[in-house]
């Protein structure tokens, strides 16, 4: 393993740090002060910044628009741009629309592609994924309730799907549903693509999220669809291969979110360090005196150094096996990281006092945001659950473990 950044990669990454510190940082005042959609105007201003200094949908190839990044070189990118909540969509690099643009990409039709795809990547539009739902357990992405019934040339979507990022203002959703309840598990759904305005899909609620309902790409919604009706040219690859393309889609996409966490933890610990050594508790005595204030920082430098390079290995065992052979790794760093991210940020709420828990820092919307990483994506119980029986499975009489 050579964890080594060559000059280019390094240039890029401090190309897209000076972005995120030098156009994006500056906007989270007015991101904590006011609605989503307000700020727009003064996103778009960046995001073109981005597009013009060749920073724009690093998870694209070159030719179709994109920045061509490979996959050690996302996760380093994502460290970035994780400084900020609002570095991502600054080179539209956010979810949903990242992990949907590359479900399009390899899945789609040429038809697709042009309609939903080129849209996407260049920042013209929207999209939302609509998998999890209020009454099925979404650990469990086998069982549910949806339905898409195919009707001759079209299908009849019906069911109640919830926590749909961004569908506020999406143009796109994509919908798991199931279209062969009687085939075996992993082929009863598949994935349509349904455009926003759709007869039959509604936007029930932006749903308040520890007291923040949200808008636009910053929101959760609950959609429901009552009898929608799409072509069947909107079925997005092969019928009952949804629980496969979400797995692909899946798979990947932590990786992302993990180095996007490593970067909030980076983030909180420069924040807890500043905070240590200008706060006194005393006159001529800095918060940084007190030996639990120490021990806190030593830890947080541990934990979070510990969690970069496990996501390093797992993003260099994907570029060189694929993500079927570090499927392993993909959990563990799921909810490794995902854990550390919670103890760093409380951390460095502790070390600011009541600062730390104010809208005045950007702490507090870091947690009340994250706290989810535990639950999506898999819970962390899930994801110990497949290692350990991964593990296990080494200790095992050969014939019990077949």
């Amino acid at each position: 393993m050579d964890f080594s950044i060559s000059t280019s990669t390094q240039q890029m990454l401090d190309a897209f740090r000076d972005l995120v510190r030098s156009e994006v940082e500056p906007l989270e005042a007015d991101l904590l002060a006011q609605p989503f959609r307000a700020l727009l105007p003064k996103l778009n201003h960046v995001r073109e910044v981005a597009r013009q200094r060749g920073l724009w949908a690093p998870h694209i190839p070159r030719d179709a628009g994109g920045t061509g990044l490979s996959f050690m070189q996302l996760a380093l990118a994502g460290q970035q741009l994780g400084w900020s909540p609002l570095g991502h969509y600054a080179v539209n690099y956010q979810a949903p629309d990242a992990g949907n643009m590359e479900l399009l990409m390899e899945f789609g039709s040429m038809q697709q592609k042009r309609q939903w795809l080129e849209p996407l990547v260049r920042g013209d539009i929207r999209s939302a994924f609509a998998m999890t739902e209020p009454d099925r357990a979404g650990s469990n992405p086998v069982w549910m309730d949806t339905t898409a019934v195919r009707d001759g040339s079209q299908y009849v979507i019906d069911g109640r799907k919830w926590f749909v990022s961004g569908a506020d203002g999406a143009a796109l959703t994509i919908v798991m549903a199931v279209t062969d309840p009687d085939a075996e598990p992993h082929r009863r759904a598949s994935m349509l693509l349904v455009p926003t305005g759709t007869p039959g899909h509604r936007l029930v609620r932006n749903i308040p999220h520890m007291g923040h309902a949200g808008e636009d790409w910053s929101s959760h919604a609950e959609v429901a669809f009552e009898g929608c009706r799409v072509g069947a040219d909107h079925l997005l690859g092969e019928p009952g291969a949804g629980f496969a393309m979400a797995q692909a889609r899946l798979g990947p996409g932590r990786i992302h979110h993990a180095m996007r966490w490593i970067g909030i933890c980076e983030r909180a610990f420069h924040l807890m360090c500043r905070r240590a050594v200008s706060r006194e508790i005393a006159p001529g005595q800095p918060l940084a005196s007190q030996q639990a204030i120490q021990h806190t920082i030593a830890e947080s430098r541990a934990d979070i150094d510990a969690a970069r390079l496990m996501v390093l290995h797992t993003a260099w065992k994907i570029d060189q096996q694929g993500i079927r052979e570090a499927r392993i790794d993909i959990s563990l760093v799921k909810f490794f990281v995902a854990r550390t991210l919670m103890k760093v940020l409380d951390r460095a709420i502790q070390v600011h006092g009541a600062l730390g828990v104010s809208d005045d820092l950007v702490l507090a919307m870091f947690y009340r945001s994250e706290r989810a990483a535990r639950i999506y994506d898999g819970p962390d119980e899930v994801h110990k659950t497949v290692v350990a029986r991964r593990v296990l499975r080494n200790y095992m009489p050969r014939d019990a473990s077949e």
